[in-house]
C-alpha cells in the first residue's frame, strides 16, 4: 500500500472482523445509468472484486448497507459471495446494529466504508470508519481513515489490503498470485 497508515488506524484495523460497504459511491462511482427500458446499471471495479475475494479467504465476511434497492446490487453481491445485503436503509444504523447482534461483534471488530452524509451515522459507531478519497469533505473529517483511490476506482481494495495488512495476511493471500 503507497498510504502511509497511521498507528492508530492500523491498530483499529488488527481486531477486525467484519468490513461492511455502501454501494454507491464507494463500490461504484456513484454513477447511476438507466436505459430506455427502465434497467438500471453500474459499474463495479475487477480489482475491488478480487480483493473483497482475498479478504474472504483471509476470514473476514463482507456486508452491504445501500440506501437504494437495486438488482444489480443483488447480482453483484451474489457474484462475490456476499450473503449480508441490506438494501433500501435509509436508516443505517439499524442494518448495522442488526449485523452486530447476527454476527456476535462489537461494533469496535466492524469497518465501514462511506462515502456521503447518509453513512456519517453508522461511521460513527463502527470501530474504524473509512472514507473514499472522493468522499463529501465531512465524511472525510470524520473518517479514520481516507483511501487512496476513489469509489468505484479501487477504494475497496485500498481497504481490503489495509485490513489484510493489519492483520498479517496480506503477503500469503498474494503468494496464491505470484
Amino acid at each position: 500500500m503507497q498510504k502511509i497508515i497511521a498507528e492508530a488506524v492500523f491498530s483499529k484495523a488488527k481486531v477486525i472482523k467484519l468490513l461492511i460497504c455502501d454501494v454507491d459511491g464507494v463500490m461504484t462511482d456513484g454513477s447511476l445509468f438507466f436505459g430506455d427500458n427502465g434497467l438500471e446499471y453500474k459499474a463495479f471495479h475487477s480489482r475491488d472484486g478480487l480483493g473483497i475475494k482475498m479478504l474472504q479467504r483471509s476470514g473476514i465476511p463482507l456486508a452491504v448497507i445501500t440506501a437504494r434497492t437495486s438488482d444489480v446490487v443483488t447480482h453483484r453481491m451474489k457474484n462475490l459471495n456476499i450473503d449480508l445485503v441490506f438494501q433500501g436503509q435509509l436508516n443505517k444504523v439499524q442494518a448495522f446494529e442488526q449485523l452486530c447482534q447476527q454476527l456476535d461483534l462489537s461494533p469496535e471488530q466492524v469497518a465501514y466504508v462511506g462515502d456521503d452524509l447518509v453513512d456519517l451515522p453508522v461511521m460513527k459507531k463502527a470501530g474504524l470508519s473509512i472514507a473514499v478519497a472522493d468522499a463529501h469533505e465531512r465524511v472525510i473529517h470524520a473518517a479514520n481513515w481516507t483511501t487512496q483511490h476513489n469509489g468505484g476506482h479501487g477504494a475497496v481494495r485500498d481497504v481490503c489490503e489495509l485490513l489484510m495488512t493489519a492483520q498479517g495476511t496480506l503477503e500469503a493471500q498474494f503468494s496464491v498470485y505470484i
